[in-house]
Order: C-alpha cells, then structure tokens, then sequence
C-alpha cells in the first residue's frame, strides 16, 4: 500500500469516526487539524466545496428541529445588536486595516467574515471586490484560526460567568464567524442555546446581500456578481415545515441528528482544511487584524448581552 492510497483510507475512517457519538465537534476540529499537519489532506482541491454544501445541508437540517414562532422572537431580539454589532465591525475594520497598513481588500473580507458569517461572507464578497486568490486564503485563514478558537473557548467563558442558554446563543451568533463553530459551540452549550444560535446566525447572514451591494457601488461592479446564501430560505421552510405539519414530529428528530452529525462532520472537513502553506499564507498582520476585532466585538457583545438579555 503506497502512502497516497495509505493517506486516502485513513482520511475515510477519520471521517467516518465524526459521525459516531465519541468525536464532539471540538474533537472533530482538532482531528482534521492534526491529520492535515501530521498526513497531509489526499482531497485537499474537493475540500471547500464539500465543506460548503455539507454545512448547508446540515443547517437546513436544522430547521427541522425548531418552532418558526420561537425562531421569529429569538430574531427580532437579536436584530438590534446584529445591526449594530455588523456597522461597528466593519467600521473598526477598515480604521485598524489603515492602521496596520493591511491590503484594502484583505481588510474588507476579514472585516466582512468577522462582521457577518466568516466564511461565507468572504467567499460572497470576493467576486465583488476583485479580491486575488492569495487573499482569498489569508483571509479565510485568519477566519478560520479564531473559529478554532472560540469553539474551545466559548463554551468554557460562557459557563465562568453563567450565561443563560439565551444568553450563551445570542453571543456566539455575534461573536463566532462560521455557521459550523457557532452551532458547534452552542451545541456543547445546550439544546436551547443551539436553537437560538441557529436562527440568530441565519438573520446575520442574511446580510451579506446588503454588504455586497454596497460594495458593488463602491467598486463599481456588476450586482450580478453578488452571491446569495438561497440555503437560508431552506432553512425557514425547514422550520415552517416543523411548525405547521404535525405529521413531520415523527421523523424530526431524525432528520436533526442527522444535521448534527453532519455539522460534526463539516468541522473536521474545516480542520483538515487548515493545511502548513493556508497558515503560512496568513502573516501577521492580517492575523492582528482578524484578532482584534474578533476580541472587540467578542468582549463588547459579551457585556451588552449580560446587561440586556435576560
């Protein structure tokens, strides 16, 4: 057995382990991370489309599980401070950018995936902007470092100053980039912390639509470029499904565990992901950046959610 086809079959059955109930997603993470460093990823050119499709599928998933009339409340309290929250990142983004004298584009796609949903709002923007593949990586980079991180350590703050699990969802929906860590970490938090988490993150995403135009103006680009997470809608329906068609509540814990596993699954992909030449790529600069307004919008959103959220 050559080491390629050794590396493929080991890569498999890591995989595989991710969906049994003895690798949490924190777990999964670390595993894909350590494969990457230690193997090498054998899939590495299909890895950020399987990535994005399986997160997808598993968000939708999701829905399944939640009330939309729950899900609406748990929105609308969250939609002052996801405004606000969005309009000081990428403010603060672009001064500290000039600050650390941080390429203008690299500045706005770390602003952008730190101010919205990570990832996702970097893979959107890009195409706007005229962003290089080379920023493309060191700003998904950076992004995807501090998601590692606040997946570990979310879940372990949130406990020393007892967030409620409303509390603890709505935080790591504003503070979190990814989907995938910000589900992550609100699952080893709690079932109503997940829920709330969720719908919070999907209402943030949504804004994408409105960042891209406005950067669209700004860069003088076609709107025909902007990229619209349609996954979200699938997601309400999910939830509309769930809500109004009592027949499903048979089959919903199902479909749930599934999305569960598959978020699992999804941070191992993300870990395995995190290949020597991504964290190469990523420098210091870009990364002060990325940490600085992560740890501004964490610590602000943390303390206007214990004075405000019940």
């Amino acid at each position: 057995m050559n080491r390629e086809t050794f590396s493929k079959i080991l890569f498999v059955v890591c995989a595989l382990a991710c969906l049994t109930p003895y690798v949490s997603a924190p777990m999964a993470l670390l595993l894909g991370f350590i494969f990457s460093q230690a193997v090498k990823n054998p899939f590495i050119k299909y890895n950020n489309k399987i990535t994005k499709y399986l997160l997808q599928f598993s968000v939708v998933g999701l829905g399944f599980g939640m009330n939309l009339f729950e899900a609406a409340e748990a929105g609308k309290q969250g939609l002052v401070l996801t405004v606000s929250s969005i309009l000081v990142t990428l403010v603060l983004g672009i001064v500290l950018g000039k600050i650390f004298s941080v390429k203008r584009n690299i500045t706005m796609l770390i602003s952008s995936g730190t101010a919205i949903c990570g990832g996702s709002a970097i893979a959107a923007v890009s195409p706007v902007i005229d962003a290089q593949e080379d920023e493309m990586s060191v700003s998904l980079g950076t992004i995807f470092i501090l998601n590692a991180i606040a997946l570990f350590i979310f879940p372990a703050v949130g406990h020393y100053f007892g967030l409620s699990q409303k509390q603890f969802g709505m935080w790591a929906a504003v503070a979190i980039h990814d989907t995938s860590s910000v589900v992550g970490a609100a699952h080893r938090y709690g079932e109503e912390a997940l829920q709330i988490a969720a719908t919070v993150k999907m209402e943030r995403a949504l804004w994408i639509i409105p960042l891209s135009l406005v950067l669209a103006v700004i860069f003088k680009k076609k709107a025909s470029k902007i990229k619209i997470p349609y996954f979200i809608l699938f997601f309400v329906v999910a939830m509309a499904i769930n809500t109004f068609i009592p027949a499903t509540h048979d089959i919903s814990p199902y479909l749930v565990m599934i999305a569960k596993k598959g978020l699992t699954l999804t941070l191992f992909f993300i870990g395995a992901g995190l290949t020597r030449s991504a964290l190469r790529n990523v420098g210091i600069k870009p990364f002060l950046l990325g940490m600085a307004l992560w740890v501004f919008i964490s610590v602000t959103s943390l303390l206007v959610i214990i004075q405000t959220v019940v």
